[in-house]
């Protein structure tokens, strides 16, 4: 692909994006995201052949931007503790920001998905982030950082509470204090017992 059909697929996704964030999965059609971008429907098919496949490269630019976030800010001298307290901060970043957020729309692409389908993009990010954590874990028990005896079902532990957090959040509210209390008591659960 050239340039700039790079560049015009970068600015449909962007701009479908917003689409997203604004009316959820669910309610966007070709034709919402054809007049957001202001281009022609052929336009748009020479790209995408679905709101589905527009939506599963939305998700798809989100997590590598995410991840290239997160990574830019571990620095060199930085502990296992010091990787996960970076991780849970940018997750509660996350849980918090009430606008310009994705998470209804994920959960309502996923609701109407078969979640056996080997494309689950929200199981592959689960999948990834607990075997990360896990590792991270069990770096932290290494170090003496942390004391654990189940590295893999503490990380998936962490990786369930903090998807019900952001299910609460955009269901029932949730307030900074809760999520800091949250998150404190994983980390406690961590703890090297002096």
């Amino acid at each position: 692909m050239s340039d700039k059909s790079e560049q015009k697929k970068k600015y449909i996704l962007e701009t479908a994006r917003k689409v997203f964030i604004e009316k959820g999965f669910k309610n966007v059609t070709m034709k919402d995201i054809v007049e957001a971008c202001d281009i022609s429907r052929g336009g748009l098919y020479l790209y995408f052949g679905s709101t589905r496949e527009i939506f599963q490269e939305v998700l798809q630019l989100e997590a590598s931007e995410a991840d290239d976030v997160f990574s830019n800010n571990i620095p060199d001298d930085a502990t296992a503790a010091d990787i996960l307290a970076l991780f849970l901060k940018e997750q509660k970043k996350e849980l918090l920001r009430k606008k310009n957020n994705l998470t209804m729309a994920t959960y309502e692409f996923h609701f109407s998905e078969d979640i056996s389908r080997k494309d689950n993009i929200l199981k592959k990010q689960f999948d990834s982030a607990v075997k990360i954590i896990q590792k991270l874990i069990e770096a932290g028990v290494e170090s003496g950082e942390f004391y654990c005896e189940d590295s893999l079902g503490t990380a998936r532990n962490i990786m369930f509470v903090l998807e019900g957090l952001k299910i609460s959040s955009q269901t029932i509210g949730i307030t900074q204090d809760t999520v800091d209390k949250e998150l404190l008591y994983l980390l406690k659960g961590l703890t090297v017992e002096e």
